[in-house]
């Protein structure tokens, strides 16, 4: 069958990697840290996929934003105490290889700073596989449609050919807003009834549900 996309582009913490439970203990140690109301596992989640900025405004919209400084740098430390051990969806290895091989252009659109998104790149891997990358410490932060418009004009590739993967409303929204088609990752950081609302072409339960889509109708 001839592909129906030519760029894939995915979101990073629960959609290729398993860190949405990993970033809710940290920001919940790093609210504790600095003496915050400490936010259920829910409301963490919600806040993945978000830039830290939009997320601490969201979580603690009282908050000085001098006080901003200070719990991104503890939320770090948590996280990164993790960092090495958080591991891939099974499966996401081989996948984004084969993709690769078959000649998908593919790029990642992530919530996550650049210096964390190269680091993880680097230890899983995986960025020789990537095309290019926005994360949101150089665009707008997810909803906005800045990190998509940006690689679909880097990569030369139009709205129709263009397929946004995540596990987050923000990530769905942002692709409504780019005004290209996106698959709900139903096994990440957002409840599935909230990804099924904003209208994705597919929703998948886990990783390799993903994979044999992609190998189907991709």
């Amino acid at each position: 069958m001839p592909k129906q996309f030519d760029l894939l582009v995915f979101d990073w913490d629960g959609t290729l990697m398993d860190s949405a439970g990993a970033i809710s203990y940290s920001i919940q140690a790093a609210s504790r840290d600095m003496g915050l109301s400490v936010p259920s596992d829910s409301e963490a989640r919600h806040i993945i996929g978000l830039g830290l900025n939009e997320a601490v405004a969201a979580l603690f919209p009282d908050l000085p934003r001098s006080d901003y400084g200070a719990l991104v740098d503890r939320y770090r430390h948590h996280y990164l105490s993790r960092d090495l051990d958080i591991p891939l969806f099974g499966g996401v290895a081989e996948t984004i290889a084969a993709l690769h091989e078959q000649g998908f252009l593919l790029a990642v659109a992530t919530g996550k700073g650049r210096r964390g998104l190269n680091s993880v790149l680097e230890c899983t891997g995986l960025g020789k596989y990537f095309h290019s990358s926005r994360c949101a410490d150089e665009c707008h932060s997810k909803p906005h449609p800045c990190m998509l418009l940006e690689l679909m004009d880097e990569l030369g590739v139009s709205q129709a050919k263009t397929l946004m993967i995540g596990d987050t409303s923000h990530d769905l929204l942002m692709a409504n807003n780019a005004g290209v088609a996106a698959i709900g990752a139903c096994y990440g950081a957002h409840p599935p009834e909230s990804l099924k609302a904003l209208s994705p072409i597919a929703c998948v339960e886990d990783f390799g549900e993903l994979s044999r889509w992609l190998n189907v109708h991709a």
